[in-house]
């Protein structure tokens, strides 16, 4: 079991069922899956920055990502219905644990300029969206081996139904929020 998931089960989500005073404990929020998206709009006109995306998500994520295809015709980016427009990867059970130690713990530290995750980024219902622009944060890449800087998304889904409850289990992780969005 990884070590951010063991600190959930024995301590978090007792810490939780207290302050935000739930009867149940299945109501305690959870993580429920990570997605990773890498866009390839370049896959267009160099197939090879494709195999590279794949490749590169699968160092990160210790998992062979899917291939995402473009649901209908965009003209003016060139794109027809069913090319290979995206990559993503969906983490769950152990995975994501490790993912998630991983991206608190080494990632978020390691990207330049880093003052903290605004608070706003929930979605309404409790999962939280966060953009990586630099993938050689990532411990897996070998930055000398690097052809182009590519950036990602990473949308962490949780159990919880508000984006209250989500803040609060994300805070127990010591998610590195900013403290005061307005003085920004």
């Amino acid at each position: 079991m990884n070590r951010l998931q063991e600190e959930y089960k024995k301590r978090i989500a007792g810490e939780l069922m207290k302050e935000q005073e739930y009867s149940n404990a299945m109501e305690v929020p959870t993580l429920k899956k990570i997605i990773i998206n890498v866009g390839a709009g370049e896959a267009v006109e160099n197939k090879a920055a494709l195999e590279e995306i794949v490749e590169m998500l699968t160092k990160i994520s210790g998992q062979k990502p899917v291939v995402n295809k473009a649901k209908k015709a965009i003209s003016s980016f060139k794109i027809r219905e069913g090319m290979d427009v995206g990559v993503s990867v969906t983490l769950r059970g152990d995975r994501m644990w490790q993912f998630f130690d991983k991206l608190i713990n080494i990632v978020l530290p390691r990207t330049k300029d880093f003052r903290g995750l605004n608070p706003k980024s929930f979605d309404g219902a409790g999962n939280f969206s966060l953009g990586i622009e630099d993938h050689t944060v990532f411990v897996e890449i070998d930055p000398n081996n690097v052809t182009k800087i590519r950036s990602l998304q990473v949308v962490i889904v949780t159990t919880s139904v508000n984006d209250k409850d989500g803040k609060a289990l994300l805070d127990k992780f010591g998610f590195p929020f900013i403290k005061n969005v307005n003085s920004r």
